[in-house]
């Protein structure tokens, strides 16, 4: 049972893919992870052993520790974390409790090798429109909150992505792309083991609205005349990127918590 100083799976995984979600640290041993190498949706692996030296890098942030079972090693853990002045929990229940409860993992051996800061690094080309804001979006919220996103001349995504250790997406001839009739964001959905209805969902929409496909999403047209807005409204692609990631918070958000919500005028009038 959750106590103060735990957090249940459930409501983990309500707070996963939100702009608020806290920060997700998985000290399980060597061993344990060996034996399933997936993590819990934005994890990032830290050895309970050396606490002292990667707890300073959470200062100011909520943190949820997850080890094996959600005993010792996160509840140590946890307890440090606390002890440095930073609000962290344990996950009830563990790894093995999140899998119980029939959540979502992401393999490691999809998620690129990160860079001395701990980051993962991307490449893609300038100007983004839709695929290419929607992948960033699922990357920090659900692979890596601190990814860095490099947007370049189209030409030059190759050559960046060798020197400077990016994975390239959203290009031809790579991994992270279309494939067949399926955008960029729906092979992330599932290469990373995040099919859930609510991205499901949200990927139909960027499909539809990113492949002139408007016919298998009611709410496709209106994503394309956001992003195609939000892409005149900023000329320099970070900015635009912050302004997208609000976008697909709600988009997100829609799909997962309000689809079958209507809404209409009020209106006091009798009826004859």
């Amino acid at each position: 049972m959750s106590s103060y100083t735990s957090i249940s799976s459930d409501k983990l995984s309500r707070l996963i893919g939100t702009a608020h979600a806290p920060a997700l640290i998985d000290v399980r041993i060597n061993d344990d992870f060996a034996a399933d190498p997936r993590l819990i949706p934005g994890a990032i692996r830290h050895s309970h052993h050396e606490v002292q030296d990667w707890a300073g890098g959470l200062t100011g942030q909520s943190v949820v520790v997850i080890c094996q079972r959600g005993e010792k090693l996160s509840e140590g853990t946890a307890a440090w974390l606390r002890h440095n002045r930073i609000a962290a929990e344990s996950l009830d229940g563990g790894h093995e409790g999140w899998k119980k409860a029939a959540l979502p993992t992401v393999p490691a051996d999809k998620i690129p090798k990160r860079d001395k800061r701990g980051r993962t690094v991307w490449v893609t080309r300038s100007r983004p429109k839709i695929d290419r804001i929607a992948c960033p979006w699922l990357i920090r919220r659900f692979v890596d909150p601190s990814a860095v996103f490099l947007f370049v001349a189209p030409a030059e995504v190759g050559a960046v992505a060798e020197r400077f250790e990016a994975t390239p997406f959203d290009v031809e001839n790579v991994f992270w792309s279309h494939r067949g009739e399926l955008c960029t964001f729906d092979v992330m959905v599932r290469e990373f083991g995040l099919s859930t209805p609510p991205l499901e969902r949200l990927a139909t929409m960027v499909r539809a609205a990113d492949t002139e496909r408007l016919e298998l999403s009611r709410e496709a047209p209106g994503l394309l005349a956001a992003s195609l807005g939000l892409s005149r409204m900023y000329d320099d692609d970070l900015e635009q990127l912050s302004a997208g990631m609000l976008l697909y918070d709600a988009f997100y958000r829609w799909c997962r918590d309000a689809a079958k919500e209507t809404h209409n005028w009020p209106t006091s009038k009798v009826k004859p």
